[in-house]
């Protein structure tokens, strides 16, 4: 199995990947150009490691914050490795600039794969020699906390470079799906891009107070879609599986999906309106607590969850 990663960037999605890998056991090489960024990187990442050991998600929490090393030399990050995780910023110039950069620097047989979660792996790998290898794996932030990566490759990505990236994305305890072609947004946020643009029409248009609207959420679709999607759910609403589901509510999901398009509900005016409903955002102190303790609640669900793996389903 594959056991040193160059993790290239060292932001939150950057430190978030470096310690999925190093509490599975790998070397991880931390590349950044800014030594002030691999710095509060590394202190991010203690800190982390140690209180996800208090919820029991990682055992030797010193140990896996010594198998990350910080490295500003690319050429040196990517020396004899088995993988890389690109974490740059999202635009095609940055994506296209630095796959051409890893494509010459890094081992031939290492995969490349980039954090993404907007440009397909086709308009930044057409013109590489290694193209057959990059693919996108892109994440939900934060990856360490939150397991499922979308794995999309290019038209000419091998298909044993997917196979062996759900292997090695399995193996560090995420949850790999496999986008079986290229689109844009990938799965997951087209998913959420669809309930964010219900979301801005019921508050914009004045049905919801925002308020409300996160309950319902946070405390109705939120609790079901932690442990079942979409379609196991439709099987547990209709006993005849989809077509007895679409069968009874077909008609009214139908008149939703054919509502005005979504598209003006990002217009200046509709921002506008839900924005005043929010009212002023929170100062940025307010924001990194809450952010501490969205990331602690999803520690605990993550332990939940992982307890709960072997529980049988009753029959």
């Amino acid at each position: 199995m594959e056991n040193t990663i160059a993790v290239i960037g060292a932001g939150l999605i950057g430190r978030a990947w470096a310690m999925v890998f190093a509490r599975a056991g790998w070397q991880v090489r931390l590349h950044d150009r800014e030594v002030a960024q691999l710095d509060a990187a590394r202190a991010f990442i203690a800190a982390s490691l140690e209180e996800q050991a208090e919820y029991g998600l990682v055992a030797e929490p010193a140990l896996a914050a010594a198998r990350i090393e910080s490295v500003t030399d690319l050429a040196a990050a990517l020396a004899g490795v088995d993988w890389v995780q690109e974490n740059l910023p999202e635009t095609l110039d940055v994506k296209r600039e630095a796959f051409a950069l890893l494509d010459r620097h890094a081992p031939p047989d290492a995969v490349l794969a980039s954090s993404t979660s907007a440009i397909p792996a086709s308009q930044f790998t057409e013109a590489l020699a290694g193209r057959a290898r990059c693919l996108v794996a892109h994440p939900v932030n934060p990856p360490h906390l939150v397991p499922v990566v979308e794995l999309c490759g290019a038209p000419w990505t091998s298909p044993e470079i997917i196979d062996r990236a759900l292997r090695v994305y399995a193996d560090v305890g995420q949850v790999p799906v496999i986008v079986r072609k290229e689109i844009d947004g990938f799965i997951l946020n087209r998913l959420q891009g669809a309930l964010l643009s219900e979301a801005m029409r019921l508050v914009g248009e004045g049905y919801v107070s925002p308020e409300d609207l996160d309950k319902t959420v946070r405390d109705g679709l939120g609790l079901r879609w932690s442990f079942i999607g979409p379609f196991a759910t439709i099987e547990l609403n209709a006993p005849g599986g989809v077509a007895d589901y679409c069968a009874r509510y077909g008609g009214a999901l139908r008149r939703l999906a054919e509502a005005p398009a979504a598209a003006s509900v990002w217009d200046a005016g509709n921002v506008g309106r839900v924005a005043a409903a929010l009212g002023a955002p929170p100062p940025r102190d307010v924001l990194d607590a809450r952010t501490r303790w969205r990331d602690r609640r999803l520690m605990a669900l993550a332990r939940h969850k992982q307890d709960q793996s072997n529980v049988e389903v009753k029959e």
